[in-house]
C-alpha cells in the first residue's frame, strides 16, 4: 500500500500484466533462488488477537483511525471513503477484526471502508511482524498489512521508508505482493516481487503474512515461506529500515494499482484479521 503523502502504481501494472501462469512459474523458481533463512528465535512483543464483543471497535490503546478520502493525502485514486463506523470496522466476537469496503455514498465518495493504524502507540525497529488474514477479492478491491517509519511527520514519504507485508489486486485471488519503497524507488518503481499460489486462493483461507526484518535485510514469508529478501544492494536509492515503524490494515476500493471495481465485483468485501503479532530477536 502506498504510503499516506504521495501514491503512484502505474508501473506495478507493467508487473501484473504478466499472466498468472507466468507468475505461478515465478514463484516456483524463487523457491530455488532465495537464500536459505538463518535460525532464528523470536519472543513475542505486542499482538492484538481481537477478542471482544460483536460490533466493538478495535482496542484505541492499540489502533487509531485515519477518517476520509485521497484528498486527505493518500492519493493513489482510491474511491473509498474512510470511515470509524461499525459497519466498516468492527470486532466480530470470535476472535477477528473485520474490516470491510462498502458500495454505498458517503461525503462525496462512492465506497466506504476503514484503515486503522499503531501510529503514536506503537511502532519498532527490526523483528518478525506478522498476520493471519483472509483476503477479500474482486476487481478493483484491494487489501493490505503494511507498514510506515514513524518519523513520517517530520520525515515526509518516502524518506520515511514504507515496508508492504502484503497487499493483494482483487481480481487476482491467488497472487499476493511484498515491497518496499525509499528514497529512489518509490510509487510505481518500488521494490516488489509477486508470490502465487498453486492450487489456492487467498481469498477462501486464512494466510500468514510476515516478514523478519533486521539490519540490512527484510525477508518475505507466506505462511513461513520464504520467497523474497530484500538487502541495500537491491535497492536504486537510500536503504532507510532503520528506525522504527508502525503497521497500518486497510482494504481500499479503486486506485491505481487495482483499478475501478467492476458490475461484477461484488460489495460488501471484507478482510478478517484473526491476529497481528510482533517479536524481537532472542
Amino acid at each position: 500500500m502506498i504510503s499516506i503523502n504521495i501514491k503512484s502504481r502505474t508501473s506495478f501494472l507493467k508487473i501484473v500484466s504478466f499472466s498468472m501462469v507466468l507468475f505461478f512459474l515465478l514463484s516456483s523458481c524463487e523457491k530455488e533462488a532465495v537464500q536459505t533463512l538463518p535460525e532464528r528465535e523470536w519472543t513475542l512483543v505486542w499482538s492484538d488477537d481481537f477478542n471482544g464483543a460483536a460490533g466493538a471497535s478495535p482496542d484505541n490503546t492499540k489502533w487509531s483511525f485515519d477518517i476520509g478520502t485521497g484528498n486527505n493525502g493518500w492519493g493513489n485514486a482510491e474511491l473509498q471513503y474512510y470511515t470509524s463506523r461499525s459497519s466498516n470496522v468492527q470486532l466480530d466476537g470470535t476472535g477477528k477484526l473485520v474490516i470491510t469496503a462498502r458500495s454505498e455514498s458517503f461525503s462525496g465518495a462512492g465506497f466506504t471502508s476503514a484503515r486503522i493504524k499503531t501510529k503514536d502507540l506503537y511502532a519498532q525497529a527490526y523483528g518478525r511482524f506478522e498476520a493471519r488474514i483472509k483476503t477479500p477479492s474482486g476487481p478493483g478491491v484491494w487489501p493490505a498489512f503494511w507498514m510506515l517509519g514513524s518519523n513520517i511527520d517530520a520525515t515526509p514519504w518516502p524518506q520515511c521508508g514504507e515496508i508492504d507485508i502484503m497487499e493483494q489486486r482483487g481480481q487476482q485471488p491467488s497472487i499476493t505482493y511484498g515491497s518496499v519503497h525509499g528514497p529512489g524507488y518509490s510509487g510505481g518503481n518500488a521494490k516488489t516481487k509477486a508470490y502465487g499460489l498453486t492450487n489456492g486462493r487467498f481469498d477462501t483461507d486464512y494466510h500468514i503474512y510476515a516478514i523478519e526484518w533486521g539490519e540490512g535485510y527484510i525477508d518475505y514469508f507466506v505462511d513461513d515461506f520464504l520467497y523474497q529478501r530484500i538487502t541495500p544492494e537491491d535497492v536504486t536509492g537510500q536503504w532507510v529500515y532503520d528506525h522504527p515503524f508502525f503497521i497500518i490494515l486497510n482494504v481500499a476500493v479503486g486506485g491505481n494499482f487495482v483499478g475501478f471495481p467492476t458490475s461484477g465485483t461484488p460489495f460488501p468485501q471484507s478482510m478478517y484479521v484473526d491476529y497481528v503479532k510482533v517479536f524481537k530477536q532472542k
